[in-house]
C-alpha cells in the first residue's frame, strides 16, 4: 500500500503551525495593545516611551515575526484559502480595521482546514490496515471533455491519493481532451487493453466523469473491451445530452464557432493532443447526439457481460455555488434542463443498475467540478474524497 506522501503531511504540519502563529499574533496584539493603552492613560505618552522604549521595540519586532511567519506559512500551504482570498489579503491587508477582519477570516478558513485534514489523516491511519479500497481489479479514472489527466496535472484532485492510501490501484484514461465520442472510445479501448496486458490484472473498474461516461459506454458496447471491464460508474455524465448545448450550437454564428474551435484545437495540439476537435466534442454532448448514442449502444447487455453499472449525479443550489464558468451557465442549464450541476441537468444523469443523486445541506450544492475535486474545496456537508472511498469500498464488496 502507498503511504501518505511525506510532503503532504509536512504541508499539513506547516499549515497548522502557521495558523497557530496567526492566532498567537492576534491574541498577543490585543493583550499588548490593552496593556499599552492602560500605561499611556496612567503615565502619559512621554513617560511610557522614555522608560519602556526597549520593551516596545522588542514587542513590536516579536509581533512582526509572528505575523509574517504565520502568514507566509498559510499562504504557501493552505488549499482552502484560494486565489481570491489571497489576492484580497495582499491588496486590502494594509487598510486599518479591514486588515483585522481579513486576518480573522484567514484564521477561520485555515483553522477549519487544519481540523478537517487532521481528522482525515487520523481516519486514514486508523483504517490503513483494512485496505478498504483494494478492489479485485484496479481503478481506471476517465476524465471528461476539455481536460486532460495525468500523474502530474491531475484532473481528479485529491481523490486518487485518497483511494491509494486506502489500498486502491489507480490508472488514468490518458485520452485527448476534446474529440468525438467515437474517437475517444477507440482511445479508451486501447488504453484498457494496454493496462490489462501490461499488468495482467484481467479487468478494470472504470470511474468516468462527464463525457468520459459516454466515451466509456461506447468503448464497452462497440470496441470489444467488455471482457476487460468489471464495472462502470459514471459521474455527472449527460447520458441524455444537454438541451442547452444544442441551443447554443444552433444560435452561435459559424464564424464564432470556427474562431473558438481553431484557438482551442491549436492550443491543445501544443499540449499533446494528437487530433483535438472542439466542435465534435461539443456536438456529441447535445440531446440529439446522445439519442444517437443510445441507439448505437442500447442492444448491449451489461449484466449479461458481467459488468456492474451505476451512475451518480449532483446539483448546485444557486449560481454562486460553482466556479467560473459554471456560475455563468447555471441559469441557462436550469432553463433548458432543470435542476443541474452547472452543466448537466438532473434528468440526464440516471443510467445503469443503481443511481445516486447527491444533495448536500445548506445553500451551496455540489457542482460538476466539485464531483472531481477540481477546486480542492472542502465542502460543508460533502466530503468528496470520502465519497469516492465509500464508492470503491462498495465495488470491493461486490467482488469487482
Amino acid at each position: 500500500m502507498k503511504t501518505e506522501p511525506n510532503y503532504t503531511r509536512a504541508r499539513q504540519i506547516f499549515l497548522a503551525t502557521g495558523c497557530l502563529l496567526l492566532i498567537a499574533f492576534l491574541v498577543s496584539t490585543i493583550l499588548y495593545s490593552a496593556d499599552l493603552i492602560r500605561d499611556l492613560s496612567e503615565a502619559g505618552v512621554r513617560e511610557v516611551f522614555r522608560t519602556r522604549w526597549m520593551h516596545l521595540l522588542s514587542g513590536f519586532a516579536l509581533e512582526l515575526v509572528l505575523f509574517w511567519t504565520g502568514m507566509i506559512a498559510v499562504y504557501l500551504t493552505s488549499v482552502q484559502l484560494g486565489i481570491k482570498l489571497r489576492v484580497i489579503g495582499l491588496i486590502c491587508g494594509w487598510i486599518p480595521v479591514v486588515h483585522v477582519v481579513l486576518l480573522c477570516i484567514i484564521i477561520s478558513v485555515t483553522l477549519r482546514e487544519v481540523i478537517f485534514e487532521e481528522r482525515k489523516h487520523r481516519l486514514d491511519k486508523r483504517r490503513a490496515a483494512d485496505r478498504i479500497c483494494q478492489t479485485k481489479y484496479p481503478i481506471l479514472l476517465v476524465h471528461g471533455v476539455f481536460f486532460r489527466d495525468s500523474k502530474y496535472l491531475n484532473y481528479w484532485g485529491r481523490i486518487p491519493a485518497e483511494l491509494e492510501k486506502n489500498g486502491a490501484t489507480c490508472f488514468y484514461g490518458n485520452h485527448q481532451s476534446a474529440a468525438s465520442v467515437e474517437e475517444c472510445a477507440e482511445e479508451l479501448a486501447q488504453r484498457i487493453r494496454e493496462i490489462v496486458k501490461t499488468t495482467g490484472c484481467g479487468k478494470v473498474n472504470v470511474i468516468a466523469h462527464s463525457k468520459g461516461g459516454l466515451d466509456t459506454r461506447m468503448a464497452i458496447a462497440t470496441k470489444g473491451v467488455a471482457p476487460y471491464v468489471a464495472s462502470l460508474t459514471t459521474i455527472n455524465t449527460p447520458h441524455r445530452g444537454c438541451e442547452f448545448a444544442e441551443y447554443l450550437l444552433g444560435k452561435a454564428p459559424e464564424k464564432l464557432k470556427d474562431t473558438v474551435s481553431h484557438a482551442y484545437n491549436s492550443t491543445l495540439k501544443k499540449l499533446g493532443d494528437p487530433d483535438p476537435d472542439f466542435i465534435e466534442a461539443v456536438t456529441d454532448l447535445t440531446a440529439s447526439a446522445c439519442r444517437g448514442l443510445w441507439e448505437k449502444t442500447e442492444g448491449f447487455d451489461y449484466r449479461a457481460a458481467g459488468i456492474y453499472t451505476q451512475s451518480v449525479g449532483s446539483m448546485m443550489k444557486r449560481a454562486g455555488s460553482g466556479a467560473f464558468p459554471l456560475n455563468m451557465s447555471y441559469h441557462l442549464v436550469r432553463f433548458f434542463d432543470g435542476p443541474n450541476d452547472g452543466l448537466v441537468g438532473e434528468p440526464s444523469f440516471r443510467w445503469g443498475e443503481n443511481y445516486t443523486f447527491l444533495k448536500n445541506k445548506g445553500k451551496r450544492g455540489i457542482s460538476h467540478g466539485d464531483m472531481i475535486d477540481l477546486n480542492r474545496a472542502n465542502l460543508p456537508g460533502f466530503d468528496v474524497r470520502e465519497f469516492y472511498v465509500k464508492l470503491v469500498e462498495d465495488l470491493k464488496a461486490r467482488g469487482c
